[in-house]
Protein backbone atom coordinates (compact mmCIF):
# COMPACT_ATOMS: atom_id res chain seq x y z
CA UNK A 1 0.00 0.00 0.00
CA UNK A 2 1.46 3.15 -0.99
CA UNK A 3 0.91 6.69 0.81
CA UNK A 4 3.08 9.86 -0.41
CA UNK A 5 3.33 13.76 0.18
CA UNK A 6 2.33 16.56 -1.54
CA UNK A 7 5.02 18.94 -2.19
CA UNK A 8 5.20 22.13 0.19
CA UNK A 9 5.82 24.57 -2.33
CA UNK A 10 3.82 25.26 -5.88
CA UNK A 11 4.05 28.45 -8.22
CA UNK A 12 1.16 30.09 -8.90
CA UNK A 13 0.16 33.06 -11.39
CA UNK A 14 -1.28 35.91 -9.57
CA UNK A 15 -3.58 38.74 -12.06
CA UNK A 16 -4.60 41.98 -10.81
CA UNK A 17 -5.57 45.04 -12.53
CA UNK A 18 -3.68 47.80 -12.90
CA UNK A 19 -5.56 51.57 -12.88
CA UNK A 20 -6.45 53.10 -16.14
CA UNK A 21 -3.92 56.50 -15.89
CA UNK A 22 -1.43 54.03 -16.51
CA UNK A 23 -2.90 52.63 -19.88
CA UNK A 24 -0.96 54.83 -22.33
CA UNK A 25 2.25 54.67 -21.46
CA UNK A 26 2.02 50.60 -20.67
CA UNK A 27 0.48 50.60 -24.53
CA UNK A 28 3.62 52.81 -25.78
CA UNK A 29 5.91 49.96 -24.28
CA UNK A 30 3.68 47.51 -26.03
CA UNK A 31 4.24 48.93 -29.25
CA UNK A 32 8.26 48.81 -28.35
CA UNK A 33 7.81 45.28 -27.54
CA UNK A 34 6.14 44.52 -31.12
CA UNK A 35 8.85 46.49 -32.47
CA UNK A 36 11.18 44.06 -30.95
CA UNK A 37 9.19 40.82 -32.07
CA UNK A 38 8.78 41.68 -35.64
CA UNK A 39 12.44 42.57 -35.74
CA UNK A 40 13.11 38.74 -34.26
CA UNK A 41 10.80 37.55 -36.67
CA UNK A 42 12.05 39.36 -39.51
CA UNK A 43 15.62 38.37 -38.49
CA UNK A 44 15.19 35.02 -38.12
CA UNK A 45 13.23 34.95 -41.41
CA UNK A 46 16.48 36.18 -43.42
CA UNK A 47 18.88 33.91 -41.33
CA UNK A 48 16.96 30.93 -42.34
CA UNK A 49 16.89 31.75 -46.42
CA UNK A 50 20.98 32.62 -45.79
CA UNK A 51 22.16 29.87 -43.30
CA UNK A 52 18.93 27.48 -42.93
CA UNK A 53 19.50 28.11 -39.06
CA UNK A 54 16.81 28.82 -36.14
CA UNK A 55 17.84 31.10 -33.79
CA UNK A 56 17.61 30.32 -30.27
CA UNK A 57 16.51 33.28 -27.55
CA UNK A 58 20.39 33.77 -26.88
CA UNK A 59 21.48 34.09 -30.36
CA UNK A 60 19.28 36.97 -30.83
CA UNK A 61 20.99 38.89 -28.02
CA UNK A 62 24.29 40.25 -29.97
CA UNK A 63 21.40 41.88 -32.65
CA UNK A 64 19.55 43.81 -29.96
CA UNK A 65 22.46 45.50 -27.98
CA UNK A 66 22.03 49.23 -27.67
CA UNK A 67 18.59 48.99 -28.36
CA UNK A 68 17.77 50.53 -24.86
CA UNK A 69 20.83 53.48 -25.69
CA UNK A 70 21.29 56.31 -27.15
CA UNK A 71 18.44 59.00 -28.99
CA UNK A 72 16.18 56.08 -30.46
CA UNK A 73 16.37 54.35 -27.28
CA UNK A 74 13.20 52.22 -26.18
CA UNK A 75 12.07 52.89 -23.19
CA UNK A 76 11.95 48.91 -22.51
CA UNK A 77 13.81 47.43 -19.66
CA UNK A 78 16.94 45.61 -21.17
CA UNK A 79 15.58 42.42 -19.53
CA UNK A 80 12.64 43.19 -21.34
CA UNK A 81 13.79 42.89 -24.64
CA UNK A 82 16.00 40.06 -23.95
CA UNK A 83 12.51 38.14 -22.55
CA UNK A 84 10.76 39.41 -25.87
CA UNK A 85 13.25 37.49 -27.94
CA UNK A 86 13.39 34.28 -26.19
CA UNK A 87 10.04 34.32 -25.91
CA UNK A 88 9.60 34.71 -29.45
CA UNK A 89 11.98 32.07 -30.04
CA UNK A 90 9.90 29.21 -27.53
CA UNK A 91 6.74 30.24 -29.91
CA UNK A 92 8.35 29.34 -32.96
CA UNK A 93 10.25 25.98 -32.27
CA UNK A 94 6.62 25.39 -30.29
CA UNK A 95 5.02 25.96 -33.98
CA UNK A 96 7.22 24.69 -35.75
CA UNK A 97 7.48 27.60 -38.14
CA UNK A 98 10.10 29.67 -40.06
CA UNK A 99 8.19 32.62 -39.09
CA UNK A 100 5.38 34.08 -37.03
CA UNK A 101 2.65 36.55 -37.16
CA UNK A 102 3.90 39.73 -36.87
CA UNK A 103 2.66 41.74 -34.17
CA UNK A 104 0.72 44.27 -35.43
CA UNK A 105 0.17 47.92 -33.10
CA UNK A 106 -2.30 49.76 -34.93
CA UNK A 107 -5.47 48.72 -37.21
CA UNK A 108 -8.79 46.81 -36.88
CA UNK A 109 -6.59 43.57 -36.12
CA UNK A 110 -3.92 45.16 -33.51
CA UNK A 111 -2.44 43.17 -31.58
CA UNK A 112 -3.31 42.88 -27.32
CA UNK A 113 -0.72 44.58 -25.49
CA UNK A 114 2.27 42.66 -24.11
CA UNK A 115 5.05 43.49 -22.24
CA UNK A 116 6.88 40.78 -20.66
CA UNK A 117 9.76 40.73 -17.91
CA UNK A 118 12.14 38.48 -16.05
CA UNK A 119 12.90 37.78 -12.48
CA UNK A 120 13.97 40.23 -10.12
CA UNK A 121 12.42 43.35 -12.78
CA UNK A 122 9.70 44.51 -10.43
CA UNK A 123 9.34 45.03 -6.81
CA UNK A 124 6.08 45.91 -4.82
CA UNK A 125 5.89 48.55 -2.25
CA UNK A 126 3.34 50.35 -0.55
CA UNK A 127 0.24 49.19 -2.86
CA UNK A 128 2.58 49.97 -6.30
CA UNK A 129 4.77 48.40 -8.73
CA UNK A 130 8.02 49.29 -9.75
CA UNK A 131 8.62 48.70 -13.59
CA UNK A 132 10.94 50.74 -16.06
CA UNK A 133 11.52 53.23 -13.66
CA UNK A 134 7.97 54.08 -12.83
CA UNK A 135 5.83 53.43 -10.47
CA UNK A 136 2.50 51.48 -11.15
CA UNK A 137 -0.83 51.60 -8.67
CA UNK A 138 -2.83 48.32 -8.86
CA UNK A 139 -5.96 47.16 -7.49
CA UNK A 140 -3.86 44.60 -4.85
CA UNK A 141 -6.63 41.70 -4.76
CA UNK A 142 -4.20 39.41 -3.87
CA UNK A 143 -1.67 41.32 -1.18
CA UNK A 144 1.41 40.71 -3.34
CA UNK A 145 3.50 42.13 -0.33
CA UNK A 146 2.98 38.77 1.22
CA UNK A 147 5.01 36.74 -2.31
CA UNK A 148 8.45 37.19 -3.52
CA UNK A 149 7.51 38.26 -7.43
CA UNK A 150 8.91 36.43 -10.24
CA UNK A 151 8.43 36.33 -13.98
CA UNK A 152 5.63 37.58 -15.54
CA UNK A 153 4.13 39.82 -18.18
CA UNK A 154 1.47 42.78 -18.56
CA UNK A 155 -1.27 42.23 -20.61
CA UNK A 156 -4.46 43.68 -22.41
CA UNK A 157 -7.69 42.81 -22.99
CA UNK A 158 -10.19 43.57 -25.42
CA UNK A 159 -11.79 46.40 -23.48
CA UNK A 160 -8.06 48.10 -22.96
CA UNK A 161 -7.51 47.05 -19.66
CA UNK A 162 -4.41 46.58 -18.48
CA UNK A 163 -3.02 43.17 -15.68
CA UNK A 164 0.12 42.71 -14.42
CA UNK A 165 0.39 38.48 -14.66
CA UNK A 166 3.04 37.62 -12.01
CA UNK A 167 4.25 33.57 -10.90
CA UNK A 168 5.10 33.53 -7.36
CA UNK A 169 5.70 30.96 -5.17
CA UNK A 170 3.13 29.42 -2.52
CA UNK A 171 4.05 28.00 0.72
CA UNK A 172 1.58 25.63 2.08
CA UNK A 173 1.78 22.63 4.63
CA UNK A 174 2.89 19.16 3.31
CA UNK A 175 -0.63 17.10 3.77
CA UNK A 176 -0.34 13.11 3.68
CA UNK A 177 -2.38 11.45 0.34
CA UNK A 178 -5.09 9.24 1.98
CA UNK A 179 -4.97 5.28 1.93
CA UNK A 180 -7.46 5.34 -0.29
CA UNK A 181 -8.76 7.30 -2.92
CA UNK A 182 -11.74 7.74 -5.08
CA UNK A 183 -11.65 7.68 -8.60
CA UNK A 184 -14.15 9.50 -10.74
CA UNK A 185 -14.65 8.94 -14.37
CA UNK A 186 -15.92 12.23 -16.65
CA UNK A 187 -17.75 11.59 -19.86
CA UNK A 188 -18.04 15.36 -21.69
CA UNK A 189 -21.45 16.62 -23.61
CA UNK A 190 -23.36 18.89 -25.07
CA UNK A 191 -26.87 19.13 -23.24
CA UNK A 192 -24.79 18.16 -19.72
CA UNK A 193 -21.63 19.67 -19.53
CA UNK A 194 -20.27 16.14 -17.86
CA UNK A 195 -21.86 13.00 -16.87
CA UNK A 196 -19.89 11.06 -13.92
CA UNK A 197 -19.63 7.71 -12.80
CA UNK A 198 -21.71 7.82 -10.10
CA UNK A 199 -24.76 8.62 -12.05
CA UNK A 200 -24.71 12.42 -11.03
CA UNK A 201 -24.79 14.73 -13.76
CA UNK A 202 -23.49 18.39 -14.43
CA UNK A 203 -25.80 20.63 -16.45
CA UNK A 204 -24.36 22.72 -19.15
CA UNK A 205 -24.89 26.43 -18.49
CA UNK A 206 -25.22 28.01 -21.99
CA UNK A 207 -23.64 31.59 -21.23
CA UNK A 208 -23.48 32.62 -24.67
CA UNK A 209 -26.63 31.49 -25.99
CA UNK A 210 -28.20 33.51 -22.39
CA UNK A 211 -26.81 36.23 -24.31
CA UNK A 212 -27.01 36.35 -26.99
CA UNK A 213 -29.82 38.57 -27.70
CA UNK A 214 -28.38 41.26 -25.87
CA UNK A 215 -25.36 40.87 -27.88
CA UNK A 216 -27.07 41.17 -31.60
CA UNK A 217 -28.73 44.21 -29.86
CA UNK A 218 -25.69 45.99 -29.46
CA UNK A 219 -23.88 44.73 -32.84
CA UNK A 220 -27.35 46.39 -34.20
CA UNK A 221 -26.95 49.66 -32.74
CA UNK A 222 -23.12 49.35 -33.26
CA UNK A 223 -22.16 49.51 -29.86
CA UNK A 224 -18.59 48.51 -29.60
CA UNK A 225 -17.79 49.12 -25.96
CA UNK A 226 -20.79 47.35 -25.33
CA UNK A 227 -20.44 44.49 -27.19
CA UNK A 228 -17.35 43.84 -25.43
CA UNK A 229 -18.40 44.63 -22.29
CA UNK A 230 -21.16 41.28 -22.73
CA UNK A 231 -18.13 39.30 -24.45
CA UNK A 232 -16.02 40.22 -21.30
CA UNK A 233 -19.43 38.77 -19.35
CA UNK A 234 -19.58 35.65 -21.00
CA UNK A 235 -15.90 34.88 -20.43
CA UNK A 236 -16.06 35.95 -17.08
CA UNK A 237 -18.78 33.76 -16.11
CA UNK A 238 -17.87 30.38 -17.64
CA UNK A 239 -14.12 30.94 -16.49
CA UNK A 240 -15.94 31.17 -12.68
CA UNK A 241 -18.09 27.87 -13.22
CA UNK A 242 -15.23 26.51 -14.76
CA UNK A 243 -13.11 27.09 -11.78
CA UNK A 244 -15.53 26.15 -9.16
CA UNK A 245 -16.12 22.75 -10.63
CA UNK A 246 -13.41 21.97 -11.60
CA UNK A 247 -12.01 22.80 -7.74
CA UNK A 248 -14.73 20.64 -6.13
CA UNK A 249 -13.60 17.70 -8.29
CA UNK A 250 -10.21 17.80 -7.75
CA UNK A 251 -10.70 18.03 -3.92
CA UNK A 252 -13.14 15.27 -4.17
CA UNK A 253 -11.13 12.80 -5.74
CA UNK A 254 -8.15 10.93 -6.10
CA UNK A 255 -8.22 9.75 -9.64
CA UNK A 256 -10.05 11.67 -11.97
CA UNK A 257 -10.48 10.42 -15.86
CA UNK A 258 -11.85 12.25 -18.18
CA UNK A 259 -12.45 11.43 -22.23
CA UNK A 260 -10.59 13.27 -24.86
CA UNK A 261 -12.96 14.28 -27.33
CA UNK A 262 -11.38 16.27 -30.28
CA UNK A 263 -13.23 20.11 -29.30
CA UNK A 264 -10.95 21.69 -31.99
CA UNK A 265 -12.95 19.40 -35.01
CA UNK A 266 -16.47 19.82 -33.56
CA UNK A 267 -16.22 23.17 -33.77
CA UNK A 268 -16.06 22.88 -37.39
CA UNK A 269 -19.63 21.61 -37.45
CA UNK A 270 -22.90 22.62 -37.32
CA UNK A 271 -22.55 22.83 -33.48
CA UNK A 272 -19.78 25.29 -33.00
CA UNK A 273 -21.67 27.59 -31.07
CA UNK A 274 -22.71 24.89 -28.32
CA UNK A 275 -19.12 23.10 -28.54
CA UNK A 276 -17.38 26.87 -27.99
CA UNK A 277 -19.39 27.82 -25.17
CA UNK A 278 -18.82 24.20 -23.01
CA UNK A 279 -15.08 24.87 -23.05
CA UNK A 280 -14.27 21.62 -22.97
CA UNK A 281 -10.59 21.75 -23.15
CA UNK A 282 -10.40 24.77 -20.59
CA UNK A 283 -12.41 22.27 -18.35
CA UNK A 284 -9.12 19.28 -19.00
CA UNK A 285 -6.89 22.08 -18.58
CA UNK A 286 -8.08 22.98 -15.34
CA UNK A 287 -8.37 19.56 -14.11
CA UNK A 288 -4.83 18.53 -15.14
CA UNK A 289 -3.11 21.18 -13.12
CA UNK A 290 -5.48 21.55 -10.47
CA UNK A 291 -5.32 17.78 -9.45
CA UNK A 292 -1.26 18.02 -9.98
CA UNK A 293 -1.67 20.40 -7.16
CA UNK A 294 -3.77 18.58 -4.92
CA UNK A 295 -1.80 15.46 -5.24
CA UNK A 296 -4.82 13.83 -7.40
CA UNK A 297 -4.30 11.85 -10.54
CA UNK A 298 -5.59 13.10 -13.76
CA UNK A 299 -5.98 10.77 -17.00
CA UNK A 300 -7.12 11.44 -20.59
CA UNK A 301 -8.58 8.51 -21.72
CA UNK A 302 -9.48 7.38 -25.19
CA UNK A 303 -12.99 7.55 -25.46
CA UNK A 304 -13.97 5.71 -28.62
CA UNK A 305 -16.52 3.15 -28.18
CA UNK A 306 -17.20 4.22 -24.65
CA UNK A 307 -20.96 5.00 -25.32
CA UNK A 308 -21.73 1.49 -27.18
CA UNK A 309 -19.69 -0.71 -24.83
CA UNK A 310 -22.15 -1.98 -21.75
CA UNK A 311 -20.01 -1.31 -18.65
CA UNK A 312 -21.24 -4.70 -16.75
CA UNK A 313 -20.42 -7.08 -19.72
CA UNK A 314 -18.35 -5.15 -21.89
CA UNK A 315 -20.38 -6.08 -25.09
CA UNK A 316 -20.69 -3.59 -27.97
CA UNK A 317 -23.93 -3.75 -28.56
CA UNK A 318 -25.23 0.24 -27.98
CA UNK A 319 -26.67 2.31 -30.03
CA UNK A 320 -24.35 3.63 -32.70
CA UNK A 321 -24.52 6.51 -35.85
CA UNK A 322 -25.80 9.71 -35.97
CA UNK A 323 -29.51 7.92 -35.90
CA UNK A 324 -28.34 6.44 -32.53
CA UNK A 325 -26.97 9.85 -30.78
CA UNK A 326 -30.90 10.63 -29.98
CA UNK A 327 -30.93 7.24 -28.04
CA UNK A 328 -30.09 8.46 -24.24
CA UNK A 329 -31.23 4.75 -22.87
CA UNK A 330 -30.56 1.40 -23.92
CA UNK A 331 -30.37 -1.99 -22.57
CA UNK A 332 -27.74 -4.21 -22.76
CA UNK A 333 -29.18 -7.48 -25.45
CA UNK A 334 -26.37 -9.53 -23.09
CA UNK A 335 -26.72 -9.15 -19.81
CA UNK A 336 -30.29 -7.19 -20.08
CA UNK A 337 -28.91 -3.89 -17.82
CA UNK A 338 -30.19 -0.62 -18.80
CA UNK A 339 -27.64 2.20 -18.75
CA UNK A 340 -27.98 5.80 -19.19
CA UNK A 341 -26.06 6.47 -22.74
CA UNK A 342 -23.58 8.90 -20.62
CA UNK A 343 -23.35 7.41 -17.72
CA UNK A 344 -22.56 4.24 -18.91
CA UNK A 345 -19.91 5.98 -21.32
CA UNK A 346 -18.41 7.85 -17.87
CA UNK A 347 -18.16 4.32 -16.40
CA UNK A 348 -16.14 2.56 -19.40
CA UNK A 349 -13.85 5.98 -19.21
CA UNK A 350 -13.27 5.29 -15.56
CA UNK A 351 -12.52 1.31 -16.17
CA UNK A 352 -10.02 2.66 -19.28
CA UNK A 353 -8.14 5.12 -17.08
CA UNK A 354 -7.82 2.82 -14.12
CA UNK A 355 -6.24 0.65 -16.55
CA UNK A 356 -3.40 2.91 -18.27
CA UNK A 357 -2.63 4.05 -14.43
CA UNK A 358 -2.10 0.30 -14.10
CA UNK A 359 0.12 -0.31 -16.64
CA UNK A 360 2.03 2.74 -15.83
CA UNK A 361 2.39 1.69 -12.39
CA UNK A 362 3.50 -1.76 -13.66
CA UNK A 363 6.18 -0.24 -16.23
CA UNK A 364 7.31 1.94 -13.12
CA UNK A 365 7.85 -0.95 -10.67
CA UNK A 366 9.67 -2.68 -13.04
CA UNK A 367 11.89 0.47 -13.81
CA UNK A 368 12.78 1.16 -10.36
CA UNK A 369 13.82 -2.97 -9.58
CA UNK A 370 15.97 -2.54 -12.22
CA UNK A 371 18.00 0.29 -10.65
CA UNK A 372 17.33 -0.67 -7.34
CA UNK A 373 19.58 -3.76 -8.68
CA UNK A 374 21.86 -1.49 -10.59
CA UNK A 375 22.46 0.42 -7.75
CA UNK A 376 23.25 -2.68 -5.66
CA UNK A 377 25.18 -4.36 -7.85
CA UNK A 378 27.68 -0.85 -8.19
CA UNK A 379 27.51 -0.66 -4.41
CA UNK A 380 24.98 2.68 -4.72
CA UNK A 381 21.96 0.55 -2.83
CA UNK A 382 22.01 3.42 0.44
CA UNK A 383 21.00 6.44 -2.30
CA UNK A 384 16.80 7.41 -2.49
CA UNK A 385 14.96 7.21 -6.13
CA UNK A 386 13.74 10.48 -6.29
CA UNK A 387 10.18 11.72 -4.94
CA UNK A 388 6.78 12.58 -6.75
CA UNK A 389 3.49 10.82 -7.52
CA UNK A 390 3.01 7.78 -5.87
CA UNK A 391 0.69 4.75 -7.43
CA UNK A 392 -3.01 5.24 -5.67
CA UNK A 393 -3.28 2.67 -2.77
CA UNK A 394 -5.18 -0.56 -3.82
CA UNK A 395 -8.64 -1.11 -3.89
CA UNK A 396 -9.87 2.50 -4.97
CA UNK A 397 -13.50 2.84 -4.90
CA UNK A 398 -15.02 3.27 -8.34
CA UNK A 399 -18.11 5.11 -9.15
Amino acid sequence: MYSYSVASHSTRVLRVRVKDRHVDWLSQLAREVNTVWNYCNDLQGRVFERERKFLTGYDFWPYLKGSTRGDCALQLPVQAVQETAEQYARSRKQHRKVRLAWRKSGGARRSLGWVPFKVRTIRYEHGQVYFAGRWLSVWDSWGLHAYELRAGSFSEDARGRWYLNVSVEVKRPAQQQPAHVDAIGIDLGLKELAALSDGSKVAAERFYRDLEPALATAHRAAKKRRVQAIHAKIANRRKDFLHKMTTTLARRHGVICVGDVNAKALARGPHAKSVLDASWSAMRTMLRYKCADAGAWFVEVPEGGTSRMCCACGAMCGPQGVEGLSVRQWSCVVCATTHDRDVNAARNILARGLAILQEQFAAAGEARADEAAVNEIGGLHDRSVGAGHGPPAVGIPVH
